[in-house]
């Protein structure tokens, strides 16, 4: 399958020491397979005056080999996982992770949650109108080294 991942950089070599922490899915590599979704989240390095880049890669996997964790809505198991990579408080073991982003509008619901303002039910209840996109998130080194391959890197 094609995957796409935006940046201010070319990456050829894709790791997970250059995540930053406290993300959705914890400190990992970040790919979607919608291309809208990948340039639109590219459009914000050009927001703010950096060089804005597409990379694009093959990646193949065998399910029984890795350690998967897929989510296929807004659900309390992904608003619990989602809170937990936030908090910094993650030791799952998962080599990656599949499921809906928290953008801008999801970002606001999880801050009320977050701050006590919303309870599970009241968040859930927001999120359920929501679409997720997809972001596959690869959180071992190994699986980025053994399954997904560099296609192209281009500067938009």
């Amino acid at each position: 399958m094609k995957l796409y991942h935006s940046s201010y950089v070319s990456v050829t070599k894709p790791d997970i020491i250059h995540s930053r922490d406290y993300l959705d899915f914890g400190k990992v590599f970040y790919l979607t397979s919608i291309h809208e979704q990948a340039v639109r989240y590219a459009q914000r390095f050009i927001r703010r005056q950096r060089e804005a880049w597409l990379n694009s890669y093959e990646f193949e996997f065998n399910s029984s080999e890795w350690n998967i964790l897929k989510f296929d809505s807004y659900d309390k198991d992904w608003l619990n996982f989602v809170a937990n990579c936030r908090a910094g408080n993650d030791v799952s073991k998962f080599d990656l992770v599949i499921g809906g982003i928290a953008n801008d509008r999801v970002i606001q619901t999880l801050d009320r949650y977050f701050e006590g303002e919303l309870s599970e039910d009241e968040t859930l209840g927001l999120l359920k109108y929501e679409r997720p996109n997809i972001q596959y998130c690869i959180r071992s080194q190994n699986m980025l080294n053994d399954c997904l391959k560099h296609i192209e890197s281009r500067q938009l």
